[in-house]
């Protein structure tokens, strides 16, 4: 009889030698590393197509604004399909400012005053070689809106100005005070809570094309302030129909959400440092008003809020600037038709944050949900250079806007 140890001892130096030998001759060609390889394919591609790929959720406050994104915006109804090799929610918004590419883009900026003495920067796209709408008096107009420290050469705004080239519109960029390289004439900056910069852009661009029909597309901190400003305004705006992409419906949320490790980690205290920089290029300025040097101290954008913006903007407490900043309070009160776009596993504003009851109750609203997409991600294709899910519904959207908008002129 033949001891189990005798049998161990066989096993193990069988087994040795079979993997020395797989070592030298190379997993592939025994047939078995292929095969496992193969087969190790097939279950993530299965696990892709059964839980990844997903249709996005439409939601609507009324079946008109519905049926509506449904004829003319057909990638509502689509499969999104993220990069099979990226779509987890961090991935997507870590690469997707280095993989996606920037389109070349001319500017024509020009300076505008604020009531207060200060200065804001528009950068223009006029579209001059527009074929479809040649007389640039009654060129559909897009205004496009950065996020927290973006400008109008982040690549998410450059691909929607492409997308607007190739339909034939001009592009105007809001960029926030201080951001984009010019100086700061008065000791004031921005907040997503504050429209008065927003008005002054767009009473504007109405004195400068005034046939022109105007919309706006909104990304982040930029949604925000839109979403903010159509639910402060009401009817009373000239706006045909606005964007918003990636929004923060509740400021405490959000926070709450970007203060757990790894996200304070990634990607709360990179901004909170952009933040910081641009305080800093401006400190003559701003250092009449603000402990600047205690700013510079601020470990995360609570802090920085704390010690800077609730301050900037006369709010008693961060806690009532934070509730003041929350588009979900106004979403009740916007009155031309709005869609937005999240992605359910966007870190920066959090699924359960997702105003889905107060869209519920405006027939103005939509709310687009895909189950992927990071913040400002949303990618997709194999390598995703020239184009992502976003600037597809941002092109659609805005070509239903602007040319089938009298559909949409009562959605109650």
């Amino acid at each position: 009889m033949i001891s189990p140890e005798f049998n161990f001892n066989i096993l193990t130096r069988d087994l040795s030698h079979y993997v020395e030998n797989q070592v030298k001759v190379g997993l592939f060609d025994s047939g078995i590393g292929f095969s496992l390889v193969l087969g190790f394919s097939a279950a993530y591609t299965c696990y892709y197509l059964l839980s990844v790929a997903k249709k996005p959720q439409l939601i609507s406050g009324g079946k008109k604004f519905y049926q509506f994104l449904r004829d003319h915006c057909p990638v509502v109804s689509e499969t999104y399909y993220p990069t099979f090799w990226c779509w987890e929610s961090r991935i997507q918004t870590l690469l997707r400012p280095f993989v996606t590419a920037k389109p070349g883009v001319v500017y024509r900026n020009e300076l505008i005053k604020a009531a207060d003495g200060g200065q804001i920067s528009l950068d223009w796209f006029d579209n001059d070689d527009s074929s479809s709408h040649p007389d640039p008096s009654c060129r559909p107009t897009v205004l496009l809106l950065p996020g927290l420290t973006g400008t109008s050469r982040e690549s998410y705004i450059l691909h929607m100005v492409q997308q607007s080239r190739d339909l034939g519109y001009r592009c105007v960029v809001f960029n926030n005070r201080g951001v984009c390289g010019e100086t700061l004439l008065t000791p004031r900056t921005y907040c997503a809570a504050n429209t008065e910069d927003l008005e002054t852009v767009i009473e504007h661009i109405q004195r400068s094309c005034a046939v022109a029909p105007l919309m706006a597309a909104g990304v982040s901190m930029g949604g925000m302030m839109l979403a903010n400003y159509l639910g402060r305004k009401g009817r009373e705006t000239c706006l045909k129909g606005g964007v918003v992409f990636s929004a923060g419906w509740d400021v405490f949320e959000c926070t709450a959400s970007l203060e757990k490790p790894l996200d304070r980690f990634l990607f709360n205290s990179y901004l909170t440092s952009c933040l910081q920089a641009s305080v800093d290029r401006h400190r003559p300025v701003l250092e009449k008003c603000y402990d600047i040097d205690h700013v510079m101290k601020a470990k995360t954008i609570r802090e920085f809020d704390e010690r800077f913006t609730s301050i900037m903007f006369g709010y008693p407490t961060n806690d009532d600037y934070y509730r003041d900043a929350s588009p979900i309070h106004r979403l009740k009160s916007v009155q031309v038709p709005l869609l937005c776009l999240n992605a359910a596993d966007d870190v920066f504003s959090p699924s359960h944050a997702i105003p889905v009851e107060a869209v519920k109750q405006n027939p103005n609203l939509a709310m687009l949900i895909t189950c992927h997409g990071g913040h400002i991600g949303f990618l997709e294709g194999l390598w995703p250079r020239q184009s992502t899910y976003m600037d597809r519904v941002f092109k659609q959207f805005a070509k239903a806007v602007i040319e089938q908008g009298s559909r949409l002129q009562d959605l109650s």
